[in-house]
C-alpha cells in the first residue's frame, strides 16, 4: 500500500517543471500536426504555427523557471545547516 503522505510531496519547482514540460509538448505535437500538410504537398496553416511555437516557448521558459526555482531551493537547504542566522552572532 502507497503512503498517503507522499502523494503531494513534490516541490514547487518540480510542479513547474512537469507543467513546462507538458505545456512543450502540447505545443510541440500541435506544430507537428499544423505542418504535417507540407509532407502531402499541401499548404500548411501559418497562422497557427506562430501562435503553436510560442506555445513551445511558453512551455520551455515555464520549464526554465521550474529549474531555476529547483536550484534555488537546494541552496537553501545546504545553506540552512551551516549557516547561523545574524541575530545569535
Amino acid at each position: 500500500m502507497r503512503d498517503k503522505t507522499q502523494t503531494n510531496s513534490a516541490e514547487p519547482g518540480d510542479r513547474l517543471i512537469r507543467a513546462g514540460a507538458i505545456v512543450f509538448f502540447i505545443g510541440t505535437v500541435a506544430t507537428l500536426v499544423t505542418v504535417a500538410p507540407l509532407f502531402f504537398g499541401a499548404r500548411p496553416f501559418p497562422t497557427y504555427m506562430y501562435g503553436l511555437s510560442m506555445l513551445m516557448a511558453a512551455g520551455f521558459l515555464i520549464a526554465g523557471a521550474g529549474v531555476l526555482r529547483s536550484i534555488a531551493a537546494g541552496r537553501r537547504r545546504a545553506r540552512g545547516g551551516t549557516e547561523q542566522p545574524a541575530a545569535s552572532r
